[in-house]
């Protein structure tokens, strides 16, 4: 069974790459599936939805996902498995894997790894995606049981990151910047659902506004509806409603970060 790797270690440091490397120790023919060390440090709520945006395309597979601030702390080490599909999580419990495994019928089985007999000896008190999560993930890759794994506990008991909604008024909506992907394009907790039968349901323009800056973005389906430099109201890949810049960065246009809230209403 393959492996998939997401963190937040960056590529310019030696631990994503030292984690690989003891997959590679204990698991030499499973083939590793990065999908992204890019994650803001310490987001876990971005890595939840990345993670949940990624499995629907994935093979069955042992997702390994180290974003985990609270490590050495009192968070619990997990291995689950949902109660759809083929699929294995080992991660923090955190907050980073409800989103994914809500998607495929919620956990049914987990187990805390925190004493795993698969860690690795003299395991760092910092370090538990080399010496705790990779090694896990590779031995359940191998065939090895959750049970082999950890001890159980109750898969009602996972850590869960609050959700952001939206604020639907009569002619507006404030919704919450809730990624930003390296091009600058803002995704919202705004679907087209939310706002089915409102006015900005068939605003062919949208008055966008947050902190101090406001512009107005044309609605359309692809980048290339709006001509370089100008705003776009759009629905992303993952089903949520977007404002980019052709060719530009509109996070830093509108000056915004991840949990900034953003006006929208219909522009003449």
């Amino acid at each position: 069974m393959p492996i998939t790797f997401l963190t937040d270690y960056g590529v310019a440091d030696d631990f994503a790459g030292v984690c690989r490397a003891v997959i590679a120790r204990i698991a030499p023919d499973v083939r590793v599936i990065d999908i992204t060390h890019g994650i803001p440090r310490h987001d876990v709520r971005e890595a939840g939805a990345v993670l949940a945006e990624t499995v629907p395309y994935s093979p069955d597979a042992v997702h390994l996902a180290v974003v985990d601030p609270g490590v050495g702390g009192h968070r619990r080490a997990l291995a689950v498995r949902p109660a759809e599909s083929g699929h294995l999580f080992v991660a923090p419990d955190n907050g980073l894997l409800p989103p994914a495994l809500d998607a495929l019928g919620g956990p049914a089985e987990v187990v805390d790894i925190s004493a795993s007999r698969f860690a690795l000896e003299r395991a760092s008190a910092t370090f538990h995606g080399r010496d705790l999560f990779a090694p896990v993930a590779a031995h359940l890759a191998l065939g090895a049981s959750l049970a082999d794994a950890g001890e159980p506990v109750d898969p009602g008991s996972l850590e869960r990151t609050p959700l952001s909604l939206p604020e639907i008024q009569q002619n507006r909506a404030f919704a919450h910047a809730i990624r930003i992907d390296g091009f600058g394009n803002v995704s919202l907790d705004l679907t087209a659902e939310h706002i089915s039968g409102h006015p900005l349901a068939g605003a062919a323009r949208v008055s966008v506004g947050s902190r101090s800056r406001r512009r107005t973005a044309a609605r359309g389906r692809t980048f290339g509806d709006v001509s370089d430099g100008s705003f776009l109201l759009y629905e992303d890949s993952s089903g949520s409603m977007a404002l980019a810049v052709n060719r530009g960065d509109a996070s830093e246009v509108l000056d915004v970060r991840v949990g900034d809230v953003v006006e929208l209403e219909p522009a003449p």
